[in-house]
């Protein structure tokens, strides 16, 4: 469906009832695909359920191979990202959403952690193996409650490894906000894509850890972040 509101008008994948609190739910750098679908679904029906939104921020493409998901990120316009983002806030808080969080996955969970800084509509973040860079958005003025998730083997050096981790949670601590950050032993990037897809992309790009484990205390950890700020249904 397409989402008009506050002067701007994108698709978006809506999934979960009406009057729930909303999700927006930020995709990695491939692009509004099934694995960020599968978590939508997922999300929209933990606990009492939500109402999951995805913005199209790459306006339609898809990305099959690495090369072509990084040309997509690399010329994606992130201030404009961040207009997305608050539009699609906006939108679920006006069609029956009393509270709505953000997450988001890779490049989502850079621009979901942006979000909680830039969006002062947003009421709760959790953010998946990604960091913003200082330009985009200051995690120490953070405005919004944080949570965050990295794999202890990510190699993606200053954005999502062990390093990065540590330095957003020196920033959140600067903010004041209330956070957490959480660390996955012997998990790489993109830890929680489990479809049977996703595992051979994971494959095929070096990642061969499977841990349901740390997917499944993750996805625990999400809903009492989210329960806790948004309510529930």
């Amino acid at each position: 469906m397409a989402c008009q509101t506050h002067g701007l008008t994108f698709d978006v994948y809506v999934v979960g009832k009406e009057n729930a609190p909303g999700v927006v739910v930020l995709q990695e750098w491939w692009g509004v695909d099934y694995e960020v679908k599968n978590h939508a679904i997922h999300i929209s029906q933990i606990g009492d359920g939500y109402r999951a939104l995805i913005p199209d921020l790459y306006r339609g493409k898809v990305a099959l191979e690495v090369a072509e998901a990084q040309h997509l990120m690399e010329g994606l316009d992130w201030q404009g990202a961040i207009k997305d983002i608050q539009a699609s806030v906006k939108w679920l808080k006006e069609n029956g959403s009393p509270k709505v969080g953000v997450t988001g996955y890779c490049m989502g969970g850079a621009l979901a952690i942006a979000s909680g800084v830039l969006v002062p509509e947003v009421d709760a973040v959790v953010a998946f193996y990604g960091t913003p860079s200082s330009e985009l958005a200051d995690a120490s003025k953070a405005q919004a409650p944080i949570q965050a998730h990295f794999g202890e083997l990510d190699s993606f050096v200053g954005f999502a490894d062990v390093t990065a981790a540590k330095s957003l949670e020196e920033k959140l601590k600067a903010s004041g906000v209330e956070h957490e950050v959480h660390i996955y032993p012997g998990c790489s990037h993109a830890f929680m894509n489990a479809s049977p897809e996703a595992l051979k992309r994971r494959k095929g790009m070096g990642l061969t850890d499977e841990n349901q484990g740390a997917i499944d205390l993750a996805w625990s950890r999400f809903s009492t972040w989210m329960g806790r700020f948004l309510g529930s249904a």
